[in-house]
């Protein structure tokens, strides 16, 4: 099967409720803003390149005999217990993608995956995971949502998952935008890094501006220091 860039236009997500309206940002917030500036951008890039291309490579094109038919809001197919791998020119791995259970639904064009599990292994060694109940994305992987128990999280080396991460994101809904290298949530979500805590209510990530925002009541936590004698 070949895919011929640009040559397809995916159907646009129903937007989510719009997030509650900014307040001012907390000081420990601009601690958490910069140093996400470090992590944010190999992060949101792992996930979009990754998961974008495998998308594109393994989605069907509609059937030119179909295109008549009044589609119902049905499977077209389907695949269960999955698992794809994407590997570098030297032949280590690069990305993983399994899934518990795939559908395609030609009537809106979406891909629907349960039980969702990423790696993506960056060029700096860096390793990217992420994990959810659902997965849902249009056509061409111009928008794709993570919903229930997301967990995303970046780790210095690929051997490194017995440790801590450098970034953990946590909460019930995050959507990526591969085309516009975005990541948002319009639901509370908690950030880790390093022994910062972060809890926000909504937060929006623009790589091309550099711009993370936080919406609604924000807190953060940190361990406190050790007092010299």
């Amino acid at each position: 099967m070949s895919t011929t860039t640009g040559a397809r236009t995916g159907t646009p997500l129903s937007p989510p409720p719009a997030p509650a309206r900014r307040r001012e940002a907390l000081p420990l917030l601009w601690r958490l803003q910069a140093l996400l500036g470090t992590y944010l951008p190999l992060l949101i890039l792992a996930l979009l390149a990754g998961f974008s291309w495998w998308l594109v490579k393994n989605t069907p094109l509609p059937d030119d005999v179909s295109a008549g038919r009044v589609l119902r809001h049905e499977p077209d197919y389907q695949m269960q217990g999955f698992e794809l791998q994407r590997f570098k020119a030297d032949g280590t791995l690069a990305l993983q993608v399994r899934g518990r259970e795939m559908r395609h639904f030609p009537d809106t064009d979406t891909l629907e995956i349960d039980g969702i599990e990423l790696r993506a292994l960056g060029k700096d060694g860096t390793l990217t995971t992420a994990q959810a109940l659902q997965a849902l994305s249009n056509g061409d992987a111009s928008e794709i949502r993570l919903q229930g128990d997301v967990q995303v999280r970046r780790y210095a080396q690929a051997q490194a998952e017995q440790q801590a991460p450098q970034l953990e994101i946590s909460g019930e809904f995050l959507q990526l935008n591969p085309l516009l290298e975005q990541m948002r949530s319009h639901l509370p979500v908690t950030l880790q890094a390093g022994q910062g805590r972060f809890s926000v209510q909504s937060f929006e990530y623009d790589k091309l501006s550099g711009q993370l925002q936080f919406h609604g009541r924000s807190t953060a936590s940190y361990p406190p220091r050790h007092q010299r004698p």
